[in-house]
């Protein structure tokens, strides 16, 4: 039959692209056609859920087709996305991997073209991931949803969206709670009913959860608190690979098994892609291979080395009754000690610790659990020691950690254990000390100091340390020869620390140096001021009507709503107090009584010296009311630190002695950690704190080639500077140079050569002399 005679219906329905391009021109002209592929595909639906395999090709080809049309036709095809969805969940395991990327397409495309939600199509991908064994399109439905949530958070939040995104991912976490832990090897024992395969669907689907949850938060998408609750949950699952997901989260380290789900791994083996090139047949797209792949082998590997392990702080600070979450934590470390692996444990000791410290948390039975741990062969005792020293903090009581004090210098402060060890255990108390000084006993602190006078440079260093830090905070528990001249001049004024559970706000401290930043405000507005005429207050905008609070404001003036306290004009006689009564106490805690004789001499000093110079009036000491008048902002903490770091810089290139040295590598240090992790964490340390300065270890090849290009630089090429490489005025190659790169047998049968084999004795004698007698002149 010819082509032109051929009924159009036909000719349509056989053409399923050609109907669906005339169909979006033109929906109401084709709506029989339409009708009639709907039907059929009605028929064929049927037949496929009872039977997959019949008839799959000709099923997608329909699918796609009403997919690429339902929005022409939203009242005929209302049910289409529930059939899909339906179909896809509970027939998933008998349709083919084909049909399944092929129906889970379709409906991303109903919701690229609006004809379904992201809610709905979320209830449908969300239980396809633990389900899906092919990696390619697990990849691509987890693309989907990350990208489809943080589409709809672009411009503003989408908070319906995203609560009930974050239900579906808690509903996902509590399904598998009630199992219980066995262990790091991944076991789940559940209910003696339950089935396995829905324990191990539960187990994926918790994995998920916090995979996802923690995808949105490090993209930005999600940062209020419901996102660290899904993963703070997740600390808790009977499953061990999801707690260590969830404890990763909060360390801020990204090494777990979830987040490298779809990537290759770092560790490339680069001699065994050589060894496979050698073998294999030499291509050119496999040369292009290889140089690509060793390529993204360095990038990833420099990546790796350069980046710093960062704690999530925000994450930390948003965790929801932080106290609550600590005693679990160690309750599931002490209950499972047994059933957990080595690293497991260190994880969870990590995330514990720094949950105390933040927060100044007391959870008491941490340290009766760590003892046991504080030995110098125990494995990873670096991070142990860490982990522990992050654990303590100004309100810890100091009858908790002083056994732990005791534990470490005995195990590791001995003369038969080897310099690092001593080492490590001195920096350990030292970190521990920094944080709690009252723990420390005034004897154990005169025999750890003594290590000052070490040879090793590990050991003097840490002892030195140790020795500079009480200077600091308490110098009454050293010997006065051993105080130093500023700490016993500050003992002498009576400047002593505060006792055990006393702030340094609290007494008054405020914020240190926050004069440098009024002043520098002061300097700007004069400045604005001699070039406008005219006072402009930087910060203020926004702020208009509070003009109460104002430092400019009278204080014989009354304003509404501000009440005079005292009228009747007498000055208020303030005794002392409780604060001060502390203080007084203080004095007397890590102090040796002085002998009698020492203190009348001190009074016959006093006595000579206040007879023999006129008592100077003391300068008042200036204290900003900026904190009293002023929110500050990031910005303003931000440049009084960057003006803390310029006043001590220009006191040290005074002449500042090494306590004015120590303050500014603090504040330089300070302002690295804050810009590295973008919160204040510096009461967080590392392995390397406790472990010290340690002798540099032998370069790799890798180092050594850095090293050596590194020195290259901005050196002249090796070689001869004949030829026309290295001229000014480029010229060919001379005929010695082509010499040499002849063939060995064109050489062979040259007149110079043969005429050499044919020389007689005499000849040979006769160049043999002149060649001596040309260098004796060159002076060889």
């Amino acid at each position: 039959m010819d082509r032109h005679h051929i009924p159009r219906g036909a000719l349509l329905t056989s053409n399923l692209p050609q109907l669906q391009n005339l169909i979006k021109r033109d929906p109401t002209g084709y709506r029989e056609e339409f009708l009639q592929q709907w039907n059929h595909y009605e028929s064929i639906r049927k037949i496929f859920q009872s039977s997959p395999d019949e008839q799959a090709g000709q099923f997608k080809g329909l699918v796609s087709f009403i997919a690429q049309v339902a929005q022409c036709y939203p009242k005929e095809t209302k049910d289409f996305p529930a059939q899909m969805s339906t179909l896809l969940l509970e027939n998933y395991a008998t349709l083919s991997p084909d049909t399944r990327k092929s129906l889970v397409q379709n409906l991303v495309m109903l919701r690229n073209k609006n004809v379904i939600t992201s809610i709905d199509l979320l209830k449908t991908l969300f239980p396809l991931l633990p389900r899906t064994t092919s990696s390619a399109l697990r990849s691509f439905i987890r693309k989907t949803i990350l990208t489809d949530i943080k589409t709809a958070n672009l411009r503003t939040k989408n908070h319906k969206l995203n609560r009930a995104v974050q239900a579906m991912l808690f509903g996902m976490l509590e399904r598998g709670m009630e199992g219980e832990v066995v262990g790091d090897k991944g076991k789940f024992k559940a209910n003696k009913n339950a089935d396995a395969a829905v324990t191990k669907q539960s187990a994926d689907e918790a994995m998920w959860a916090v995979v996802l949850a923690k995808e949105l938060w490090k993209k930005g998408v999600w940062t209020d608190p419901r996102t660290v609750q899904i993963v703070a949950l997740g600390c808790f699952h009977p499953i061990t690979k999801v707690q260590s997901a969830a404890l990763h989260f909060f360390l801020g380290s990204e090494n777990d098994e979830g987040d490298s789900d779809d990537e290759d791994d770092d560790d490339v083996d680069v001699k065994g892609l050589h060894h496979k090139r050698d073998i294999n047949k030499k291509t050119r797209s496999g040369d292009k291979k290889l140089i690509k792949t060793l390529k993204q082998a360095k990038k990833k590997r420099v990546k790796k080395s350069s980046e710093e392990v960062t704690p999530n702080f925000p994450a930390l600070q948003l965790l929801n009754d932080p106290q609550t979450f600590g005693e679990r934590l160690y309750d599931n470390l002490n209950r499972y000690d047994k059933r957990f692996s080595l690293d497991h444990k260190i994880l969870m000791m990590q995330l514990l610790s720094r949950v105390m410290g933040a927060h100044k948390l007391c959870v008491l039975g941490f340290y009766t659990y760590v003892v046991k741990y504080l030995v110098y062969h125990q494995l990873r005792i670096p991070a142990i020691l860490a982990a522990l020293a992050e654990s303590v903090h100004s309100l810890t009581p100091p009858d908790a950690v002083t056994p732990i004090v005791r534990k470490l210098a005995s195990e590791f402060v001995h003369p038969g254990v080897g310099p690092e060890v001593i080492a490590a255990g001195i920096n350990a108390i030292r970190e521990v000390c920094k944080r709690q000084p009252w723990c420390m006993e005034e004897d154990l602190l005169g025999d750890l100091i003594e290590y000052r006078k070490s040879r090793d440079k590990g050991v003097l260093t840490a002892g030195r340390g140790l020795l500079q830090l009480y200077r600091e905070v308490n110098p009454g528990m050293l010997k006065r020869r051993e105080r130093g001249k500023e700490a016993s001049m500050n003992k002498d004024k009576g400047l002593m620390p505060l006792a055990y559970g006393h702030e340094a706000a609290a007494t008054g401290g405020g914020i240190e140096g926050l004069e440098l930043l009024e002043d520098h405000w002061e300097k700007m507005r004069a400045e604005k001021e001699g070039e406008d005429g005219e006072v402009e207050e930087d910060g203020d905008a926004g702020w208009e009507g509070w003009e109460e609070g104002s430092e400019d404001s009278d204080s014989d003036s009354e304003s509404e709503g501000w009440v005079n306290v005292s009228d009747d004009g007498d000055d208020l006689v303030i005794s002392d107090s409780e604060d001060e009564i502390d203080k007084k106490k203080a004095k007397g805690k890590g102090k040796k009584v002085e002998t009698e004789a020492d203190a009348v001499a001190e009074d016959k000093d006093m006595e000579v010296d206040s007879e023999e110079k006129p008592q100077e009036e003391e300068k008042p000491v200036k204290f900003s009311t900026l904190a009293t008048t002023k929110i500050l902002t990031p910005a303003d903490f931000a440049l009084l630190n960057d003006l803390r770091i310029k006043a001590a810089t220009e006191a040290v290139e005074a002449g500042g002695g090494t306590a004015t040295k120590r303050k500014l590598a603090a504040l330089e240090a300070n302002k690295k950690s804050q810009s590295a992790s973008g919160a204040l964490a510096d009461g967080f340390i590392s392995e390397y704190d406790i472990l010290g300065p340690r002798k540099k270890a032998k370069a790799d090849y890798e180092e050594r080639m850095a090293s050596i290009a590194k020195g290259r630089e901005g050196r002249e090429k090796f070689g001869s500077n004949k030829g026309k490489k290295k001229k000014d005025a480029p010229s060919s190659s001379t005929n010695r140079e082509k010499k040499r790169n002849k063939p060995i047998m064109m050489i062979m049968q040259s007149g110079a050569v043969r005429g050499k084999k044919k020389a007689s004795l005499r000849d040979k004698q006769k160049k043999l002399r002149a060649h001596i007698d040309k260098a004796k002149k060159a002076g060889h």
